[in-house]
């Protein structure tokens, strides 16, 4: 990547955790969802208050006006589709609700490269080949917790560089490569099958072993 590039790149990264995180247009902060469900007394332990954010959040059906008239998204540091853009704050809120109630901090910086690499699924292994960083042949979660804070912006930067490559391929509908979008947005709704896809891998990487 050039220079201008891995500017470009750093910034989608820091701009879609910054939206998922803290909240934007109509949606509340990530923080603010997550203690709905922490401050429900009716559920038995975390696991059960995970299984119905999941639910709840993969019941929802948002329309082309909805996601598009999501407040922010005119501030996207390159020319990615409002829709795009909104699903992966979408699902990137609901993996930071998650990791919130796993008792994780939001504002860690592991945290929150942990949630960009929620996004991308299983492209985070060639993601993380390309920053020069090498895990072992089975990626694991843990071991990107244990990783120094510079080698963390490498891998944010070469997320949002994914992001960006694959937002320019073909169109929106043709993203099969990337998990959880899959083709999911299509006339601008949030799958509901990707969005399993994502709270499976967030269950994964911030659930307390």
């Amino acid at each position: 990547m050039s220079e201008a590039e891995e500017s470009k790149a750093l910034q989608v990264a820091n701009w879609l955790t910054e939206k998922a995180v803290g909240g934007v247009g109509p949606l509340s902060s990530a923080e603010d969802l997550a203690l709905e469900y922490l401050n429900d007394s009716n559920y038995e332990d975390n696991d059960k208050r995970v299984d119905s954010l999941i639910n709840w959040e993969t019941s929802k059906n948002f329309s082309t006006g909805f996601i598009t008239g999501l407040g922010g998204f005119a501030t996207l540091p390159v020319a990615i589709p409002a829709s795009l853009g909104a699903s992966w704050v979408l699902q990137a809120r609901m993996a930071a609700a998650i990791a919130r109630i796993y008792g994780h901090d939001l504002n860690e910086e592991r945290v929150k490269t942990l949630i960009l690499c929620v996004i991308i699924g299983q492209d985070i292994k060639e993601v993380c080949k390309q920053a020069g960083i090498k895990i072992g042949t089975k990626l694991t979660y843990v071991a990107i917790r244990k990783l120094p804070s510079e080698v963390l912006k490498r891998i944010n930067q070469a997320v949002g560089f994914r992001l960006i490559t694959k937002a320019g391929e073909k169109g929106i509908i043709n993203l099969t490569k990337l998990v959880p979008v899959v083709g999911g947005v299509v006339g601008g709704t949030f799958d509901a099958v990707t969005c399993r896809i994502t709270a499976k891998a967030a269950r994964e990487a911030f659930r307390q072993k």
